[in-house]
């Protein structure tokens, strides 16, 4: 299956980005780039360190904060968090990390 293409045709003729082009600062001082735009070898090596994705793709995962695990309930607890509507795995979380804190051994 072909992928559709998700750009849009330039909207400027090759001579009006070669005006724009031509008529661009010499020198750029932005404070909030990564990198100093103006170095050429830092451009290059801050885009080298680049990873492309496709319109949809995920990203790399951080580290985990959470562990996967297979658990039973009872029905009526699985299903009162349910009716609780969308996030109730979270506020289960909640629950339990409620219950850990109030029943710690001193």
């Amino acid at each position: 299956m072909k992928r559709a293409t998700t750009s849009k045709p330039l909207a400027f003729s090759p001579e009006q980005m070669a005006v724009a082009l031509d008529d661009a600062p010499d020198h750029i001082n932005d404070p909030d780039c990564p990198y100093d735009p103006n170095d050429q070898a830092a451009v290059d090596a801050f885009w080298a360190q680049a990873k492309v994705r496709l319109p949809g793709q995920r990203g790399s995962q951080k580290a985990p904060v959470k562990v996967a695990v297979t658990v039973r309930y009872s029905p009526d607890v699985l299903a009162w968090f349910k009716s609780t509507g969308d996030g109730w795995q979270t506020r289960m979380d909640e629950a339990l990390r409620d219950y850990i804190a109030n029943h710690k051994a001193a």
